[in-house]
């Protein structure tokens, strides 16, 4: 049984459990991660979405392969325990290819699908409910469901063939709004209806015994909804639990599957606990934990200028800022406003599209001066408190190493740490 399979079964026996899922690709991100794990002798799922890696590279310029073995050599680095490690692909379907003919975008996600699973990913997220060029809008349910299920083949013939069997675990549907945060303001997100869930379920329960994969439908531990958390550029929708209890109890009809909620980013801690209770006991967390992670490096710069004379600085965020308005494909149909706006939103954003331009060689270049320039002597403490005020709590707690690196992991792991609570991993 895979271990994702007895962490369902746990939860459905009525322990308080869950697991969140790491979905980014920095490697800041990720070794904050692996330690926050380590620590908590906890399972660890990291998620690449379809974006992120592909056949082709992807934003990260890594193919699955690639990812899967920048992920295993990160967790050696700092002595996680592989085993823990569970790989997964999240929102994989032709949704980088939504511009072209359903057949062909199609065909791109079948070869998607062979890369993840060949590569050893094994929580596969089947996601075929984005229209194509050719399709109508909305899909209905029985479409993305074929479709799902002609992937499932994909991936169970793919495993079969390289590793001699299959324990690939499966999440089926989506949330609303896309993936990643919603582009415009929000008041309030319609929760999932408990029968639109019902039929989800059923369309691609049939379609997975149509496509000859019936077998593998007890594999299938999660059922993506909208549980009525969302966030926009500056704004959070709180989850809230009487609105969601009709939805909650539907997973009660199902022996092998909870919800899995995306988009939980910024939610409170009392909400993560309760949203574990009410069954959306996979968790994914993306957007916050890069921004965390910008936080840190920001407040690094302003530590930095203090400091140093200008002409020694990394100069990172004039140059994120150079960037981004150089090339603004990640945001510029995202962010609206005046010239002050889009400023505001290009770095405060809660969407966090400034995530796109990390791997970047000439930012990456200006983090590497940054944190040279900070390592040769102690940071001082004034400047701690003014910029980093929990972290100076930790650093004299003895909880932090004192590197400019070690603030920066530790600002993610605030965001960590209350997932890991709410999914009682400690």
């Amino acid at each position: 049984m895979h271990p994702l399979e007895k962490i369902v079964q746990q939860h459905k026996s009525g322990k308080q459990n869950g697991i969140y899922s790491v979905c980014s690709a920095h490697p800041l991100v990720i070794e904050a991660a692996l330690l926050q794990a380590l620590d908590d002798d906890s399972f660890l799922l990291i998620e690449a979405t379809s974006n992120q890696v592909d056949q082709f590279g992807g934003y990260t310029g890594m193919t699955p392969a690639d990812f899967y073995q920048y992920v295993i050599e990160k967790a050696e680095n700092v002595g996680f325990p592989v085993e823990k490690l569970i790989l997964g692909g999240d929102h994989l379907g032709p949704n980088r290819w939504q511009h072209l003919n359903a057949e062909e975008a199609m065909a791109n996600a079948d070869v998607l699908i062979a890369h993840y699973v060949a590569a050893g990913f094994k929580k596969i997220h089947l996601d075929c409910s984005m229209s194509c060029a050719d399709d109508p809008i909305p899909l209905t349910d029985e479409i993305v469901a074929s479709r799902a299920a002609r992937l499932a083949v994909i991936a169970e013939n793919t495993a079969k063939k390289t590793f001699g069997f299959s324990d690939i675990v499966y999440v089926v549907g989506t949330e609303v709004p896309v993936p990643g945060g919603a582009a415009e303001e929000l008041d309030t997100v319609e929760v999932t209806s408990p029968d639109a869930a019902r039929k989800t379920l059923a369309c691609h329960r049939q379609a997975f015994y149509d496509a000859g994969v019936g077998e593998c439908w007890t594999r299938v531990i999660g059922l993506v909804v909208q549980p009525g958390v969302e966030f926009d550029h500056t704004g959070i929708i709180d989850y809230q639990s009487e609105k969601a209890q009709a939805l909650s109890q539907v997973v009660n009809d199902y022996s092998h599957l909870v919800f899995e909620a995306h988009s939980t980013d910024y939610q409170t801690n009392q909400a993560y606990q309760q949203l574990v209770h009410d069954h959306f006991a996979i968790l994914k967390v993306g957007p916050a934990l890069t921004f965390a992670m910008r936080e840190g490096l920001y407040a690094l710069c302003a530590i930095e200028e203090t400091l140093f004379p200008l002409e020694k600085c990394s100069r990172l965020r004039e140059k994120m800022e150079q960037l981004m308005c150089r090339e603004p494909n990640f945001w510029q149909k995202y962010y609206h406003g005046d010239e002050r706006q889009l400023a505001f939103a290009r770095v405060y954003s809660f969407s966090d599209r400034i995530r796109y331009y990390w791997p970047d060689a000439e930012i990456n270049t200006a983090i590497d001066t940054l944190m040279d320039n900070l390592s040769v002597k102690p940071i001082p403490l004034p400047l701690l408190s003014q910029y980093l005020p929990y972290q100076f709590t930790q650093f004299r707690e003895g909880k932090i190493a004192g590197t400019p690196e070690s603030f920066v992991i530790a600002k993610i792991r605030d965001v960590l740490s209350v997932y890991a609570d709410a999914c009682n991993v400690h």
